[in-house]
C-alpha cells in the first residue's frame, strides 16, 4: 500500500484530536540571542533593537501583593521608569486598527476577552523583550505562542504598534517565525514605530522573505541609518526588474565599505537573479564564523546550502526557522523540524506529512528501512506487536532526551491505536508519553487499569496519568503519592507533588518538600495576575518561570505555581499537560 495515503490519515486523525496545536508555525532563522542590552541578532548588517522608553507601572493591579521578582521580573520592578510616549494619532481612514491585531479569537483559546486585563503594557512589553527564548516547556511555549497571537486589546500605557512589535520580536526568539510575520503583517507600513521597522525587517529575514522587506526600504530610510537598507533597496530594484538601478546601488555600497564581505557578496546574489543584471556570485563560507539573521535570510532566500558547522552551531529558535523553510530541500530539514517539535512549534501532523513527502520521493526498493517505512509500520502494521516494534526502534534512535522527546511527538496519532493490555505493560510510559506530545489525554487515561495493576512497577506510567487526567482513573490516594516521592527521593518526585498541589489533587506539598508559599517577586505576581483574572500575563509569566533550555532547571516550586494560577484563570488543559510534560521528560 503507498505510504503517503497512510500517512496523510494518521496525520489527519493526529490534527484532528490536537486542538491545542491548531496554530503550526515553523521558521528556522538564527533568532536573535538576546543580550543585556536587548539587542536583535548580531549581524554586521542589521539593525538593532530600539530600546523602549519605559513606564513606570505594576505587572497587575493588585494590592496586596508586591511587583514580580526573579530576573526579568525583579529587573523591572526595580527601574525608573518614564512616562510612556503619547500614542500616534492615525487618521480616521486608516484602514486596520492597530489596537487590536491578532489572528487567534482569544475566547475560543480559553484566554477570555480581555486576556491582559489591567496589567500594564509597558511591564509586559519589557518582560517580552528581557525574556530568555526558547523556554523548557513544549506545551508553555504552545500556550504562550496563543497569547502573543490573541485578537484582543492592547494593554494600558503601551504604543499600540510597539505592543506588536514586542509580541513579534518574543515570537521569533521562541523559533515561531511564521506567527510572527502575521502579526507583523497586520499593521499598516504607514503607522511603523522605529522598533516595529526593526521587527519587521528580522521577521523578512526569519522567513527568508528578501521581498518583504520592500515596503520598508523608503519609509525605514527615513527613521534609521541602518547599513540595511541600501543593500535591501538594490534588492528590491532587481526584484521589480530595474537591473541599471540595483547594479548601481551594489557598487556604491561596495565602494562604501571598500571591499566585498559575504553580507554584501549575499545581496549581491539576490541582485544577480534579476533580470538581465548579469552578476553571478559564488558564496565562499570560509572564515565565516557566525550565522547572522541577515546571512541565513538571504542565503535560505537564494536556494544556497548554509554549511552544518554553521546550522549546528546555531540557536534551537535558528534551527525552528529552517525546518519551515520551503526553500530548503525538505530531506534537509528534518533534524531542525525535530528540533522544532520539540519546542512546540511542530506537530505530529506535521512531522508526519514531512516524511510522507520524503518517501514520495524515496525507491520503492528502499523505503522499508527509511524512516517513511518505519513510520508506515508504526501506524498500519497488520498485528500490535509489529506496531510497537516499529515505534521502539524509532525511539530508540533518539539519542538525546531533545531527540528522543521529537520521536514520542513523531509516534503520538499512532501510540494512541494501540489497545491497552497487560502483554504491552513495558511500554505503556513510551505510549503515554507519545500520546501526552499531542495532547491525547483521553486515549492515554485508557491505560489507567493496566498501569494500577503494574504497582511501582509502573511509576513512570502513573505519575503522567496522574497528572493529565481530566478525572484521573488511577490510584490517586496519598499513600500513593509518598510511595513514588521516596522510591524516586529527588527532582522528579517533588515535581510530582508540585503538579498534584497545583492541579488541587495533593493536598500538603510541604510535607513532601514543595513550598507552596509564593515567596518571590515572580510567585507573588502570578499569583496575583491569576487571582484579578489575566491569563494571558498568567502565561507570559509562566514563560518567564520556565527561562531554561531544560526541565531539570524548573524549580519544582515555580512548576506549582504555574500549574495553579493556569488552573485558576480556567486554563486547567494547559496545566495538565505542563505537568504531566515535566514527568515525562525528567
Amino acid at each position: 500500500m503507498p505510504i503517503k495515503p497512510l500517512l496523510l490519515i494518521a496525520s489527519a486523525a493526529a490534527a484532528l484530536a490536537l486542538p491545542a496545536l491548531a496554530q503550526q508555525a515553523a521558521q528556522p532563522v538564527p533568532a536573535p540571542t538576546p543580550t543585556p542590552a536587548n539587542q536583535y541578532p548580531n549581524s554586521s548588517i542589521g539593525p538593532t533593537v530600539t530600546q523602549p522608553s519605559p513606564v513606570a507601572a505594576s505587572p497587575v493591579t493588585d494590592t496586596t501583593t508586591g511587583p514580580a521578582d526573579e530576573s526579568a521580573v525583579e529587573e523591572v520592578a526595580q527601574l525608573d521608569l518614564a512616562p510612556p510616549p503619547p500614542p500616534i494619532e492615525y487618521p480616521g481612514w486608516a484602514r486596520r486598527d492597530p489596537w487590536v491585531v491578532g489572528s487567534l479569537d482569544p475566547v475560543v483559546h480559553g484566554l477570555g476577552a480581555d486576556p491582559w486585563g489591567a496589567a500594564s503594557g509597558a511591564f509586559l512589553s519589557t518582560l517580552m523583550r528581557r525574556m530568555d527564548a526558547p523556554i523548557a516547556s513544549r506545551w508553555a511555549h504552545i500556550a504562550l505562542r496563543d497569547a502573543l497571537l490573541a485578537r484582543a486589546h492592547a494593554p494600558r500605557d503601551v504604543n499600540p504598534v510597539d505592543w506588536v512589535a514586542e509580541r513579534a520580536w518574543l515570537l521569533l526568539r521562541m523559533g515561531e517565525a511564521d506567527a510572527a510575520r502575521i502579526l507583523v503583517q497586520s499593521v499598516d507600513v504607514d503607522k511603523y514605530t522605529p522598533r516595529m521597522f526593526t521587527v519587521a525587517v528580522q521577521v523578512a529575514l526569519a522567513t527568508a522573505d528578501p521581498s518583504a522587506l520592500c515596503p520598508l526600504v523608503q519609509p525605514g530610510r527615513a527613521t534609521s541609518d541602518e547599513p540595511i537598507w541600501p543593500l535591501a533597496d538594490a534588492m528590491c530594484a532587481a526584484l521589480a526588474g530595474d537591473a541599471a538601478r540595483a547594479s548601481q546601488l551594489i557598487d556604491q555600497a561596495r565602494a562604501r565599505s571598500g571591499a566585498g564581505g559575504v553580507d554584501l557578496l549575499l545581496a549581491e546574489k539576490v541582485v544577480g537573479a534579476g533580470l538581465d543584471t548579469r552578476r553571478a556570485v559564488d558564496i565562499d563560507w570560509t572564515g565565516v564564523n557566525e550565522l547572522t539573521s541577515w546571512r541565513f535570510g538571504i542565503a535560505t532566500a537564494t536556494g544556497m546550502e548554509i554549511p552544518q558547522r554553521l546550522i549546528g552551531s546555531a540557536p534551537a529558535n535558528v534551527r525552528a526557522w529552517q525546518a519551515r523553510a520551503p526553500m530548503v530541500p525538505v530531506e534537509q530539514r528534518t533534524a531542525a523540524a525535530h528540533a522544532a517539535a520539540s519546542l512546540g512549534i511542530f506537530s505530529n501532523a506535521s512531522l508526519v506529512e514531512m516524511y510522507s513527502l520524503i518517501a514520495d520521493s524515496t525507491d520503492p526498493n528502499d523505503i522499508e528501512g527509511s524512516m517513511g517505512g518505519r513510520l508506515r509500520r508504526a501506524y498500519a502494521a497488520r498485528t500490535v506487536a509489529d506496531r510497537l516494534e516499529a515505534m521502539r526502534g524509532i525511539w530508540d534512535e533518539g539519542k538525546t532526551p531533545e531527540e528522543r522527546h521529537a520521536r514520542h511527538i513523531l509516534t503520538a496519532a499512532a501510540a494512541s491505536f494501540v489497545p491497552p493490555s497487560k502483554e504491552q505493560q513495558e511500554s505503556a510510559a513510551d505510549l503515554i508519553a507519545s500520546m501526552l506530545t499531542g495532547g491525547l489525554d483521553r486515549q492515554a487515561a485508557r491505560w489507567s487499569s493496566v498501569v494500577d495493576a503494574m504497582g511501582g512497577d509502573g511509576d513512570a506510567a502513573w505519575a503522567m496519568l496522574a497528572l493529565s487526567g481530566a478525572n484521573p482513573s488511577v490510584d490517586m490516594s496519598s499513600g500513593r503519592v509518598e510511595s513514588f516521592a521516596s522510591r524516586d527521593g529527588g527532582h522528579r518526585g517533588q515535581m510530582l507533588v508540585a503538579g498534584l498541589a497545583g492541579l488541587g489533587r495533593y493536598a500538603d506539598p510541604a510535607s513532601l518538600g514543595v513550598d507552596p508559599t509564593p515567596r518571590s517577586r515572580w510567585a507573588r505576581t502570578i499569583a496575583a495576575a491569576a487571582r484579578n483574572n489575566q491569563p494571558g500575563t498568567v502565561v507570559l509569566l509562566a514563560g518567564i518561570g520556565m527561562q531554561t533550555p531544560d526541565w531539570r532547571g524548573v524549580p519544582p516550586a515555580h512548576l506549582y505555581q504555574i500549574v495553579r494560577a493556569l488552573r485558576q484563570v480556567g486554563l486547567e488543559y494547559e496545566a495538565r499537560m505542563i505537568a504531566a510534560e515535566a514527568l515525562s521528560r525528567l
